[in-house]
């Protein structure tokens, strides 16, 4: 007895000391309601029987290892692809611009999308980047890679497609239909004030019963009288068409059949434009329907290389991959969003990114991401090589375009209902897919133009 009075006397006050420690933590009206709800004694005899390893990861699920957790960066070009491919100006270029993105455009986007404005007033500001007409050598142009214009396209579609689309027509399409088709007097007088975006350009190819049959079916007629030339025609989804100073309006020549191009000035007698309404996608975009009643232009305004529609396809080739870059855009976009999204939201106690389902979507739509950025940088290797063809420009079309609804579609879905709303952002991104996948060629055009170069037979044309 004396023995066991020895050992169990230090043992009690142990207990005892242990226990006066933990009541001056524990607040007894919350242990008081606590007992009401559950089994105390059955609760603390679960605990006690759990061993270390089951203790500590219990603890590390209610929060009870007091360290901040620390997440990785949010980052969707999980290959580092940028880092590799850019030198360390053109590194740095991208990151202004898309610091410019974060601070000028990403808080306004959803009122001017919603409302299916256009923000006039980051103009001057996009000027400033001296990013425009970024692939052209001459007339103010940087004369920079393809590569770098497709990830700077990429950069604007990750804060919103519709300023990607903008500043696409205008330093792609416009500014491309002149810079390859036009002559050297033409590029001088256009080019540096559309560089500058002082001159606002759009470019005027489908009809309101003509899309992807342009090549053979344009309708809008163009006619040589005396020292001017007279068109006829509509033209629909035109890009900037309402506020654009000049638009490069293609049409089939009454005479030989050849599809040639104009430099139209809005303030042309016959030329006139309405603006299209309630779009579900790309809002912002100013689309405009145009009608062409006799309209005059002079000899000194048409294309004085744009003889085909060889040509015409040679300005489509060169955009349709910046297109491709936009997908991958907006599928970053909505990534992006959605990955942060699933670190704050919580549903059960938890973040609903630590839920295996959540992160199955997360991972296959960083897959899709992945694939498309990999397949736009080797598109836009090709292109600086001079090697690019139209069958290539068309495959990233149709991949990128499928993956990034696929990808939109996954980020809204483990956004639940919220998914839908603007102020979560990545509901723009849902519908802006749309328009991806159909301008710049349908889905199944740009299928078959590849189908054509691989078979050898031609299913369309």
């Amino acid at each position: 007895m004396l023995v066991y009075k020895k050992i169990a006397m230090p043992n009690i006050f142990s207990s005892l000391k242990n226990a006066y420690q933990l009541f001056k933590h524990v607040d007894l009206r919350q242990l008081d309601a606590l007992a009401k709800k559950v089994d105390l004694p059955k609760m603390v005899e679960t605990i006690s029987s759990l061993d270390e390893k089951q203790l500590q990861g219990m603890m590390k699920m209610i929060g009870g290892s007091g360290k901040k957790k620390e997440f990785p960066p949010i980052e969707g070009d999980f290959y580092r692809l940028g880092d590799e491919a850019l030198n360390e100006e053109d590194r740095a270029l991208q990151l202004k611009v898309r610091a410019f993105l974060e601070k000028e455009v990403k808080p306004i986007v959803n009122h001017y999308w919603n409302r299916a404005e256009f923000p006039f007033e980051i103009i001057p500001k996009l000027a400033e980047l001296n990013i425009c007409g970024l692939t052209y050598k001459g007339y103010g142009c940087p004369g920079k890679s393809n590569l770098m214009e497709g990830i700077l396209a990429m950069e604007m579609a990750r804060i919103d497609t519709s300023i990607s689309t903008f500043f696409g027509v205008q330093s792609g399409l416009a500014m491309g239909s002149i810079y390859l088709c036009g002559s050297e007097e033409q590029k001088r007088q256009w080019l540096p004030a559309m560089q500058q975006f002082k001159t606002i350009g759009a470019f005027g190819l489908t009809e309101p019963e003509v899309g992807s049959a342009a090549a053979g079916g344009l309708t809008t007629t163009c006619k040589k009288v005396g020292e001017k030339w007279v068109l006829n025609g509509q033209k629909k989804w035109i890009g900037n068409a309402t506020f654009a100073d000049i638009l490069i309006i293609w049409a089939r020549s009454e005479d030989d059949g050849e599809v040639k191009g104009f430099i139209v000035k809005k303030d042309n007698p016959g030329f006139a434009v309405s603006k299209m309404e309630d779009k579900m996608a790309l809002r912002i975009v100013q689309n405009g329907i145009i009608t062409l009643s006799n309209c005059e232009v002079e000899e000194s305004d048409r294309l004085q290389h744009a003889n085909s529609f060889k040509d015409t396809a040679k300005v489509l080739q060169m955009t349709r991959a910046g297109v491709a870059w936009q997908a991958v855009g907006c599928a970053r976009g909505a990534y992006e969003n959605a990955l942060d999204y699933t670190r704050t939201r919580k549903q059960f106690g938890k973040p609903i990114a630590s839920f295996q389902l959540i992160q199955n979507h997360l991972v296959e739509m960083l897959s899709n991401l992945t694939a498309m950025q990999t397949l736009c940088f080797r598109l836009s290797q090709l292109q600086d090589q001079g090697l690019l063809k139209d069958e290539h420009a068309s495959l990233a079309k149709v991949f990128c375009s499928l993956r990034t609804r696929d990808v939109v579609s996954k980020a809204r879905e483990v956004m639940g209902g919220n998914g839908i709303l603007l102020e979560y952002n990545v509901a723009r991104f849902v519908a802006d897919a749309e328009a991806i996948y159909s301008y710049e060629g349908t889905k199944e055009i740009n299928t078959l133009i590849v189908g054509r170069a691989i078979t050898g037979y031609s299913a369309f044309v």
